[in-house]
């Protein structure tokens, strides 16, 4: 079909003032910069640390962000906290979401923002100009409601926190400035501008007339009502349906093109509106927008873990004691994986005056893994300024967390297992602090009992003298009696049940069945494996 015009120029040009780049700035700050940092220092780690994986820390980053990769949540992820002060200003922001007059606007924004950066990312893909300035005019409509919506929202939310008392102050000086109130006027205007547009199409044969409307008869209408006494029942509906994508066919493009001609005063004024407006996001609630999802993103994972019945505490951090309390910790990744219908085991345990690390020891596939990967996942949440996993918790800020896990023997380097595992337990010394937190689990098994023994106290050795915080899991229980630094903690058995696991790990004195129980397995003789040839 080729479509033609007809009719008479007629611009009506909604009222628009041009908002100028630096009217923004009229926006006072507030003193706000950034919901999850209280004042913005040289940006998040770019990284993810090494010992994600060995604590299961990338399970946890790939839930949470599973579905919000467009707000790049990683470096904020891996990017800790070393400051008590810092830690707090998250907990505030935390509660405050944890109340639905928060939460409830929050996330109402969040999901509107999200539409918003759907239409221009649609805007993008379009072909044709027209539809892009279309789509281009409705997010900077979305927007601009979002950001009213939301101040109002904040305003009536009762914010008790630093970070969303200072944004609540912003965006209240924002909604009111200059920049944005022109803004959403010309948004508006426009918008009536062209819902007012009325054009009638003719259609004969190969070509389409675009005329404008001019009150002509609703001829459909008219039929429908002429034909209305006739009806005996639900009729079967022959109407098209058009397709579901955005994209605009050539027809209906050059249709458009011509409708322009009819009316360009309004689409003139559209394609000033999208060249003065194409920075209209402001940075400050573009940041916010993103920030948020940190947050939302941690409460939507724990809360699958709380159906359980599993708790979560907001922890007293320092960076000075290493009195270390918790009640109820486990493995969040565990948790996470497990929940709503799988049981969680939680445990206790406790560091105080000179003690420094937990040296776990017990049966295999008794929980001792999954316990230090618990004490490892504590710090660092705590250091996140998140809710951590547990009734209740007193932890230490790490300046840095160390891991080192068994691992399989890598023939590129040319090295043994054992030789392998002495290198970056080397390497993990040379670089740990007093204020590091070291995690070893099942280090040295490769090796002899004696070697497994000399090896391992002077490493715990040096761990000691370095006066940092950890957890040793090993079956070598004379580890755990090195000093009164050391706390042996033993995962234990169902009574009278060897082959049964409780995967409770509790403060108490090394039994000297550690080694008998790796030897056992390790050759087979195990109360498992013993079942197992008998059945």
């Amino acid at each position: 079909m080729t479509p033609e015009l007809r009719g008479q120029n007629s611009p009506i040009s909604p009222n628009g003032a041009s908002a100028s780049a630096g009217t923004r700035q009229e926006a006072a700050a507030a003193g706000f910069e950034s919901i999850v940092f209280e004042r913005l220092g040289a940006g998040p780690a770019a990284e993810v640390p090494g010992f994600f994986g060995d604590l299961n820390l990338d399970q946890v980053l790939k839930s949470m962000t599973a579905g919000r990769e467009q707000y790049d949540l990683v470096p904020l992820f891996c990017t800790p906290l070393h400051d008590a002060d810092a830690v707090a200003y998250r907990h505030e922001a935390v509660r405050d979401l944890e109340k639905p007059g928060i939460f409830g606007p929050v996330s109402r924004f969040a999901e509107a923002m999200q539409r918003m950066r759907q239409h221009l990312e649609q805007a993008g893909k379009l072909h044709y100009k027209l539809q892009k300035q279309g789509w281009f005019l409705d997010a900077a409509e979305i927007y601009c409601q979002a950001v009213r919506d939301l101040a109002e929202g904040l305003a009536a939310g009762e914010a008790a926190s630093r970070g969303f008392n200072r944004f609540d102050r912003y965006l209240a000086e924002y909604v009111g400035s200059k920049h944005f109130t022109s803004l959403a006027a010309q948004t508006k205007a426009l918008k009536d501008a062209l819902a007012r547009i009325r054009y009638a199409l003719r259609i004969q044969g190969p070509r389409i007339t675009v005329s404008r409307y001019d009150g002509e008869p609703d001829y459909g209408a008219e039929v429908e009502a002429t034909f209305a006494r006739f009806a005996q029942g639900a009729a079967k509906s022959y109407l098209v349906q058009f397709p579901g994508y955005p994209e605009m066919d050539h027809v209906e493009a050059q249709i458009v093109g011509l409708v322009a001609r009819l009316y360009p005063g309004e689409f003139e004024e559209l394609a000033g509106y999208c060249a003065r407006h194409a920075g209209y996001l402001d940075p400050v609630v573009g940041r916010f927008d993103r920030e948020v999802q940190f947050y939302l993103a941690y409460l939507e994972l724990i809360g699958r873990c709380k159906q359980a019945g599993l708790p979560f505490c907001y922890p007293e951090v320092s960076a000075g004691s290493k009195e270390t309390t918790v009640e109820g910790a486990f493995d969040i990744a565990l948790a996470d994986k497990l929940a709503p219908a799988g049981t969680v085991v939680v445990n206790d345990f406790r560091l105080s005056g000179p003690e420094r690390v937990l040296v776990v020891s017990g049966p295999n596939n008794g929980g001792k893994t999954t316990f230090a990967r618990a004490f490892g996942q504590l710090h660092y949440l705590a250091s996140l300024g998140l809710p951590v996993p547990g009734r209740s918790a007193r932890l230490f800020l790490p300046d840095r967390i160390f891991t080192h896990f068994e691992k399989e023997e890598d023939i590129e380097t040319l090295r043994s297992k054992f030789e392998d595992e002495l290198v970056r337990v080397r390497d993990i010394l040379r670089q740990a602090t007093a204020d590091s937190v070291i995690v070893m689990n099942e280090s040295f098994n490769a090796t002899t009992l004696d070697d497994a023994l000399l090896v391992g106290t002077e490493v715990m050795r040096q761990i000691l003298d370095l006066g940092c915080l950890g957890v040793y899991v090993t079956f070598v229980d004379e580890i755990a009696s090195l000093s009164d630094a050391t706390v042996s903690m033993v995962s234990q058995i169902e009574p009278g049940n060897p082959a049964g696991r409780t995967f409770k790990v509790l403060r108490r004195p090394a039994d000297g069945l550690a080694y008998a129980w790796a030897i056992a397995e390790k050759y087979g003789l195990s109360y498992e494996r013993l079942l197992e040839r008998i059945d």
